[in-house]
């Protein structure tokens, strides 16, 4: 019991509160639902599931400072649950229900399942997935482009590698990590065509010994450059990385201090940035069930970060360069076919 309690505290933070009260709750003795406010910013509360904890400086934090950054914008009540395990998830975005929470944030894409059966028993709440792949009347997905992203980083590193041999090390396998992979693969080939990338997924956005593990194995197959999509344990690769001579890439936030000899520059996403905009939507009630997905196009959110200091600067101008023809949309990715399933690929691009 001490361990799901433990799991499943609940923070509450309101714009007037002046400290911060824990509240631990068993479910065989859930709170009663309480009716879901209609009008103001008084009463509007919104939630968050994390998978990990709320300082791993990564996918995890941002979500956090996400909803922390709607408090102060909407006057909003808030509330958070870090480390929801798989078999946790219906369990919380439940009890946030039936709390009264006006908009609740899933943190991850592997949070669908738990969505989906949950969002029919609390029509009045609206649910979203980050990283999504769900819409409904009261479901949306939010979706950062990673493939766009990842594009650019692909051929960043096509053109420093010296093996021709790229990795991808990442927690799950689904479709914001696949669609990420794809856009590494895309760019890299654009490069160097015959170009090898390899992928792992460790199982575990965290553990940092599983982290080190799978990099030291991409390291001796070859690979000198890794794009890397972990949470807690995204520094393990890159100073794994940088211990080996290798190069990588940081993911989420601008990760260059982490390990300067190593990391060419960073994928960063302001995952805060883009839920206080949905949540923005939902307190004016435009929300809709949709997927919205926000790209390159939206530079204060989507962006690289610090480039590192052995990337050429012919190279970072390609980069940037390339970056413009996706906003101007002289490059578009569109769905194909390939291998048998649905992917991405590029349908029309300059010479």
């Amino acid at each position: 019991m001490t361990n799901n309690l433990s799991r499943r505290q609940f923070i509450w933070f309101g714009s007037a509160a002046l400290g911060t009260l824990v509240l631990k709750a068993c479910s065989n003795n859930p709170s009663t639902p309480t009716e879901t406010t209609t009008g103001g910013t008084e009463g509007f509360k919104i939630a968050i599931a994390l998978p990990g904890i709320i300082t791993d400086k990564a996918w995890n934090q941002s979500g956090y400072e996400g909803v922390n950054l709607a408090k102060q914008k909407l006057g909003a009540e808030t509330a958070y649950v870090e480390k929801v395990a798989q078999a946790d998830q219906t369990e919380v975005l439940t009890d946030f229900a039936r709390k009264g929470y006006n908009l609740i944030f899933a943190h991850g894409g592997q949070f669908d399942a738990a969505i989906e059966q949950v969002a029919s028993q609390f029509p009045n709440t609206f649910f979203v997935g980050v990283n999504g792949n769900l819409k409904g009347e009261n479901i949306a997905s939010l979706r950062i482009d990673h493939l766009q992203a990842s594009y650019l980083c692909g051929i960043i590193g096509a053109s420093v590698t010296k093996s021709n041999k790229l990795a991808y090390i990442a927690g799950e396998k689904f479709p914001a990590t696949e669609g990420e992979l794809r856009g590494f693969e895309l760019g890299a080939k654009s490069v160097k065509p015959n170009i090898q990338i390899t992928s792992t997924f460790t199982g575990d956005w965290n553990d940092v010994a599983k982290a080190k593990e799978a990099t030291l194995a991409l390291i001796s197959s070859g690979a000198d450059v890794i794009y890397q999509w972990l949470d807690n344990a995204s520094a393990a690769v890159l100073q794994t990385a940088s211990e080996k001579g290798v190069y990588a890439f940081g993911n989420t936030n601008d990760q260059l201090d982490v390990a300067p000899k190593a990391v060419l520059t960073s994928a960063v996403k302001r995952l805060d940035l883009a839920i206080a905009y949905i949540a923005e939507l939902a307190k004016q009630k435009q929300i809709k069930g949709q997927i919205y997905t926000i790209g390159l196009e939206r530079p204060d959110i989507l962006f690289l970060g610090k480039f590192g200091g052995v990337v050429p600067e012919a190279v970072k101008q390609k980069a940037l360069k390339t970056k413009q023809e996706i906003v101007d949309k002289t490059i578009i990715f569109e769905d194909c076919k390939e291998a048998g399933k649905d992917t991405r690929c590029i349908k029309k691009a300059t010479a």
